[in-house]
């Protein structure tokens, strides 16, 4: 069945939804300044004004444990500073402030990101002797219960400290000199090291129109389906924006290409933030519109898209009644909490999308957690 949410997946964080003063103790700059004295050991955790919270990423899974009940599928693995300095001994992680990542602040908490893969083994096995594992994010994303606002909020900052930190990873050469880049503002900003220079570089956005093309006529719409798909499942043509090019330049532009549909009328549908893609672009926004076609014969590109076709409404409502998302929601927290005890290791997330129900459904379409799936449902139950 189809689903609605009060905020699309990885959007509503609840740690970023107001900046505080440059002099509050929880803005990036002072936090920051206590977050130094503790790393030089000037101050401790207990006698800090303020409380921290830091959650470590490796190679962009966040760290994570199984609740192990049927509501709260899943947590973060939060830490303290102690008790994270306590479980870096030993490892390949030497800490340095330049390795923190401000993500917000509050209830009195303010929020901090690092990357931990350099010491990937040992501490694997320090985070697996408290039932903690690092998941990948798309993995997070399905076994979320989308209707828990609180397991909503903690997606979406994994998802931004995902995206964050793969950016910083992928950022570490100025563009303009060559010269390195370093961390300011707690990691919010990078900033070329050549004094010549000295360019303030922001993270990266990667804008990517997805949009579901509509017969108006024939009461129907375009699908399209890529051979890395689970099988049977159909979604949006999506692309990305190309310089000099408005949003709706882009979508008809990219629904020629790929089908040789001609585009006339391109209407405003809603935004995704999506950190879950490769980590060369781990800042991508999805931009969601309603296309209306002005000619119909398909043309499909094969070397963008394996096959596109026309799907009636009435095939469509019924895909979206008899495909249970919730049994892929089930599947994946189970395999969550299967990781973190150590019983299973593969996080295929394909391999394990059973979205089934009794009745064998010609063709499915993204669950819920996917921009798609929103417009694709709000054009299939519109009068």
């Amino acid at each position: 069945m189809s689903i609605k949410l009060k905020s699309p997946v990885f959007a509503g964080n609840p740690i970023k939804s107001k900046t505080p003063k440059p002099t509050d103790p929880f803005s990036h700059t002072q936090a920051f300044e206590t977050l130094k004295n503790l790393i030089s050991d000037k101050t401790h955790d207990q006698d800090s004004s303020l409380t921290i919270k830091i959650l470590p990423l490796c190679k962009g899974r966040p760290l994570a444990g199984s609740t192990g009940d049927t509501v709260t599928k899943w947590h973060l693995g939060w830490f303290s500073f102690d008790e994270f300095k306590d479980v870096l001994v030993g490892s390949e992680v030497v800490l340095s402030e330049d390795m923190f990542v401000y993500l917000g602040y509050g209830n009195g908490v303010v929020y901090w990101g690092i990357d931990v893969s350099l010491g990937e083994e040992s501490l694997v096995r320090k985070f697996g002797a408290k039932e903690l594992c690092f998941v990948q994010l798309t993995t997070l994303m399905v076994a979320t219960d989308w209707s828990d606002e609180d397991a909503m909020g903690q997606l979406a900052i994994a998802g931004h400290a995902r995206a964050i930190l793969e950016w910083h990873i992928t950022s570490r050469y100025c563009g303009s000199c060559g010269e390195k880049l370093i961390p300011i503002e707690a990691g919010r900003r990078k900033q070329c090291t050549n004094e010549s220079c000295k360019k303030k570089i922001y993270p990266r956005i990667d804008p990517v129109v997805i949009m579901l093309v509509i017969d108006k006529e024939n009461d129907r719409a375009l699908f399209s389906k890529m051979g890395r798909f689970v099988p049977r499942m159909w979604t949006c043509l999506s692309g990305f924006l190309e310089p000099g090019e408005s949003l709706e330049e882009a979508v008809r532009r990219e629904t020629m290409e790929e089908t040789g549909i001609e585009v006339g009328e391109v209407v405003y549908h809603s935004s995704q933030p999506w950190p879950a893609g490769p980590s060369s672009m781990p800042c991508q926004l999805m931009v969601g519109f309603l296309a209306y076609a002005i000619s119909f014969e398909i043309n499909v590109d094969k070397k963008e898209l394996e096959d596109a076709e026309w799907m009636s409404r009435e095939d469509v409502k019924r895909s979206l009644t008899l495909t249970e998302y919730g049994k892929a929601q089930r599947t994946a927290a189970s395999k969550v909490d299967q990781i973190c005890k150590g019983v299973g290791k593969s996080q295929n997330l394909a391999a394990d999308f059973g979205v089934e129900s009794g009745e064998l459904v010609p063709m499915f379409v993204p669950g819920p957690f996917a921009i798609a799936h929103h417009l694709i449902s709000s054009w299939a139950h519109q009068d």
